[in-house]
């Protein structure tokens, strides 16, 4: 009996949202959507709905290494996805995982999704959850923030200099994107190395819940299976815009993307 090729693989980190709209089940349908295969590795518990995150308990910072040694060892990895460690030691963790997967593959894409609140502004980490990304950083293929994180992270005003600080850091490129900002038309900016570009998309009307988690899912799964950082940017944001255009409401409040 013959089988299908395996698909691409992406190591993922990030929480349980309950109401299925972001985190680990955003990633996994995301990825699944571009071909690929996520192995979730669980780092955050939550009490949330789809507006609202009430609590957030942090796994074991060991039991997370554990996860994902447990797949690696066994399992080629074709990209790494980080979104919500839930505290310091987690992000600790997962940079000690992705050091010993680059002794193998030293090009390992890993991309950062630098989730720091939620839409209300509810954090999701335990301390600051800023300086509990800065063991990744250097490790960072790509991040993608929205305009706030940016400001955040890059501790300066205007996206070239966020996104040149950030590179400071580490972070190899770095998509700054424009869903907090306000206007018809939403940007997404992309600064790589020595050269730039934007994205321009019709903002749609309504919130929505997962969204980033989405983008930057459907980006890690393209770059495992070897599309260049551009055309995996390119590919990535329609899916995005498409998701979010036929989002559907499980509630009153922010929308959940249709990812497929």
């Amino acid at each position: 009996m013959s089988t299908a090729p395996a698909p691409a693989t992406v190591l993922v980190f990030a929480g349980v949202d309950p109401s299925g709209g972001a985190g680990i089940a955003a990633d996994i349908l995301a990825i699944a959507a571009q071909g690929g295969h996520a192995l979730p590795v669980i780092t955050t518990l939550t009490v949330q709905d789809n507006d609202r995150v009430y609590e957030v308990v942090p796994v074991d910072a060991a039991l997370v290494e554990r996860q994902a040694r447990a797949l690696s060892e066994k399992i080629a990895i074709g990209a790494v996805k980080i979104g919500i460690p839930g505290s310091r030691a987690n992000a600790q963790a997962i940079a000690d995982v992705i050091v010993a997967l680059r002794r193998r593959q030293p090009d390992l894409p890993v991309v950062l999704d630098p989730v720091l609140a939620s839409g209300h502004g509810d954090t999701l980490s335990r301390g600051d959850a800023a300086l509990a990304l800065a063991p990744l950083l250097p490790l960072v293929t790509l991040i993608l923030p929205n305009g706030p994180e940016a400001l955040a992270l890059g501790g300066v005003e205007g996206a070239a200099a966020q996104a040149a600080a950030l590179q400071a850091r580490g972070c190899r490129h770095v998509l700054i994107t424009g869903g907090h900002d306000s206007g018809a038309v939403l940007v997404n900016r992309w600064f790589g190395p020595g050269e730039s570009r934007d994205w321009r998309w019709s903002r749609l009307e309504g919130a929505f819940h997962g969204s980033g988690c989405t983008l930057a899912a459907a980006v890690a799964a393209r770059l495992a299976q070897g599309d260049p950082m551009l055309l995996a940017l390119d590919g990535a944001q329609a899916f995005c815009q498409r998701a979010l255009a036929a989002a559907y409401a499980i509630a009153p409040g922010q929308l959940i993307p249709r990812r497929r």
